[in-house]
């Protein structure tokens, strides 16, 4: 409201000066602006509150959530109006959310300007390691799909295996690198617990000691220690080929939570050297190729190296003879604690280090082919976390790397080297 000292013009009632809102204040309005406002002016109405106290003012408790802007024409109807404000709302509500998640984020900003130089949902951070005075820091990010598979359908199980991740890694200098690779270790359980309140469960009650006590129990990658160690699984293979032939595989990672990460062969070539000697078979983990030892190295690298064996006569291969199906027994008492493994369309994307999960053989990049005896390769992703999110006792679970399922299933074509 607004008052003016100025007096009123002839025949006009006091009130003659409160105009409208959209039209302003004015001291002296016209004759044709004072009837607008007079068959316009709002009746007075009750409210809860004391006309003295509005006039003194009201101060209100209120959360401020706040605000956005939206295109208007000037004098929208009322049902525009209250539309517009339910999109302020809507607009609102899902920048919080977003705010919400950005609390569960890996966040690196430059020490000067302040400015954000890094910044990953906690739930695609796939690997983290202190190598010295060194952090890696390894986060997933889905690529964008070609033009040609926008309309793909989602409920296509073998459409959304093909998406491609990039792995992005973060390199950090620190002298303080084993408490910063901690640290982010420890985000994951502080996630976790939040999880646990939210459904329900205190945290609290799972004592350290007692989830210490439960590793201690179990066997560390479910038996593939043992499997490893024993000599009949050991082999030497000596392969012959022509000059200029190709070995005749193609290889795929291992996985990260595997014993020894290195190369696995996913398929061969028919006919071709590998599948001629009959020494080799799909499953069967490479660890050296005439004598260069390929564990740790990246997949590339291992190409290369294959490759480069190209004009040899023969390669010496040492393997170890696994299937190509890796058997996981996850020992879970009570859904308190932490199974320690993320699945994104069946496939295992992050895994905690030193958890049950690691334990039990999960590993990064393998595709879930069977929980607990139940085929889950055409299970819709959120029917999965729910049946693992429940799962309790001994968890059976069969997996294989996701690119040697998809060369077997023919969803893609092998590129032999």
């Amino acid at each position: 409201m607004g008052c003016s000292d100025s007096p009123s013009p002839p025949g006009a009632e006091s009130s003659s000066r409160l105009l409208l809102p959209d039209d302003g204040f004015q001291s002296s309005p016209s004759s044709k602006e004072t009837k607008r406002s007079l068959a316009s002016f709002p009746t007075y109405v009750e409210g809860p509150c004391d006309p003295e106290d509005l006039i003194d003012g009201i101060i209100f408790a209120a959360n401020y959530l706040g605000s956005t802007q939206l295109l208007s024409d000037k004098t929208p109807s009322k049902n525009i109006r209250m539309m517009q404000a339910q999109e302020a709302v809507s607009r609102i509500k899902t920048a919080q959310k977003l705010a919400q998640n950005k609390k569960k984020r890996i966040k690196v900003l430059n020490a000067d300007s302040q400015e954000t130089m890094m910044d990953h949902p906690l739930r695609t951070i796939s690997y983290i390691a202190d190598i010295g005075n060194i952090v890696v820091l390894m986060a997933r990010r889905r690529m964008p799909r070609p033009d040609s598979q926008e309309n793909v359908e989602a409920s296509d199980p073998g459409q959304e295996s093909k998406r491609q991740y990039k792995m992005i890694c973060h390199v950090f200098e620190s002298e303080d690198a084993q408490l910063i690779a901690q640290s982010i270790g420890q985000a994951f359980s502080v996630a976790y617990q939040e999880f646990l309140r939210a459904n329900g469960i205190n945290p609290e009650d799972l004592s350290q000691k007692e989830y210490s006590d439960l590793l201690n129990t179990q066997d560390m990658y479910n038996d593939d220690l043992i499997h490893f160690s024993k000599s009949e699984n050991c082999k030497d293979v000596f392969v012959e080929k022509a000059k200029g032939e190709i070995l005749g595989v193609v290889i795929v990672e291992s996985g990260w939570g595997s014993i020894l990460p290195t190369v696995i062969i996913a398929n061969m070539m028919h006919a071709g050297p590998a599948e001629r000697s009959g020494k080799l078979n799909i499953g069967d983990q490479i660890m050296s190729l005439n004598g260069t030892s390929l564990v740790g190295l990246p997949l590339s690298t291992c190409q290369s190296i294959i490759k480069g064996l190209k004009n040899q006569s023969g390669i010496k291969l040492n393997i170890v003879r696994c299937p190509p199906v890796t058997t996981v027994l996850i020992r879970r008492p009570d859904l308190r604690y932490q199974l320690g493994f993320s699945v994104q369309n069946g496939i295992i994307c992050s895994l905690m280090r030193g958890g049950i999960a690691e334990r039990g053989g999960v590993r990064v990049g393998h595709r879930i082919i069977e929980i607990n005896s139940q085929s889950v390769v055409a299970t819709p992703h959120e029917k999965i976390v729910n049946i693992l999110s429940n799962a309790v006792g001994e968890i059976h679970m069969k997996t294989m790397p996701a690119a040697m399922y998809r060369l077997l299933t023919a969803q893609e074509q092998p590129v032999y080297i």
